[in-house]
């Protein structure tokens, strides 16, 4: 057993774990914050992505003992003071889930996604590569989010809730604001 003490949305935690055990487990198991979801526990669907440090990563594939003294924020820890964070709200406006079970990765994944866009990282269908601004269109989302699936194939309201966000909530993307 390894202490590992991390910052889970906002609080400190302080564990004691085997070295093996993802961060997924740690979430949900040992944290019981049920909102990360283990689909396929390859790394392969998005739905137990997080956020550490504001970089979005699969949870399943990483160790809780990669992450000590990070600072880890799932999807209960983006909203602020009772007020749902604004794709939380994009999500329901524009019908971005159905069964929902994809919907903590995918609203944790584009938040990451969001903030690699407005630092300039381009993804594999940028058309140019040293352009000052990169448009966030559909297919750029699509692409960037193509590591995020939804069985129930909700991405038409996925990519219009992010379209949403970043053109009128620029200010207030970042997780744990």
């Amino acid at each position: 057993m390894v202490e590992v003490q991390m910052r889970v949305n906002g609080a400190v935690r302080s564990l004691e774990l085997e070295p093996r055990v993802s961060l997924l487990d740690v979430l949900g198991v040992h944290l019981g914050l049920t909102g990360t979801k283990k689909g396929c526990n390859q790394g392969a669907c998005g739905a137990c992505t997080v956020l550490v440090d504001g970089e979005r990563i699969n949870s399943c594939l990483a160790l809780a003992v990669q992450y000590a003294g990070r600072e880890i924020t799932t999807i209960e820890g983006v909203a602020t003071g009772g007020q749902a964070h604004p794709l939380q709200e994009a999500f329901i406006r524009n019908d971005g889930f159905q069964c929902g079970y994809c919907t903590s990765g995918q609203i944790c994944s584009a938040i990451g996604m969001l903030a690699e866009h407005r630092a300039g990282a381009p993804s594999a269908v940028t058309e140019h590569l040293a352009a000052e601004a990169i448009e966030l269109s559909g297919a750029e989302i699509r692409e960037r989010m193509s590591g995020n699936l939804c069985r129930c194939g909700a991405y038409n309201g996925i990519v219009e809730s992010i379209q949403d966000v970043a053109a009128g909530h620029a200010d207030v993307l970042g997780a744990g604001r």
